[in-house]
């Protein structure tokens, strides 16, 4: 049978094209873009710490303000498709990342599982495996340096 025309909107529209409810609803509530990286200045290698943003919530891998994140966190990078694009430490599991390269979302992902607790479930998100940034010294990140953060449990699935 052929379908005419049922596919959902991020299989249709280029993440340029979408509006800021179905902007906003990509995003798996992961949390691992709220992790904090480090980058080797001379190579541009990134390393995943397990390290949260002061606004992360690490159990509902959320902003605690996400409307006014980027006035308390200045360094905060609001996505936008030109972004997605161009950012090379997106989690590879990242709903914008996938739909930006052309490459569908995962089952767990809520807009096809209907629940928003699968991310949790299927271990893709942050969820009680963070430590706060608050009152840690930079020099401090190194010693929370993570590799899952930055790894897809899928392709192991695969």
């Amino acid at each position: 049978m052929r379908d005419f025309g049922n596919k959902p909107f991020w299989r249709e529209k280029p993440l340029e094209a979408m509006s800021s409810q179905e902007w906003e609803s990509l995003c798996d509530g992961c949390g691992r873009c709220c992790l904090n990286k480090l980058e080797d200045w001379d190579s541009g290698e990134i390393a995943w710490t397990n390290v949260g943003c002061q606004l992360l919530d690490g159990h509902a891998c959320r902003c605690r303000d996400y409307e006014n994140r980027q006035a308390t966190v200045p360094d905060c990078v609001a996505l936008d498709a030109a972004k997605v694009r161009e950012l090379t430490w997106l989690p590879p599991t990242c709903a914008y990342r996938l739909v930006g390269e052309g490459r569908d979302l995962y089952w767990w992902h809520h807009l096809i599982s209907g629940d928003r607790e699968t991310v949790h479930e299927a271990g893709i998100s942050v969820r009680d495996r963070t430590v706060s940034e608050v009152g840690m010294e930079l020099e401090d990140y190194e010693a929370y340096v993570a590799a899952w953060p930055g790894e897809n449990p899928m392709d192991d699935a695969a």
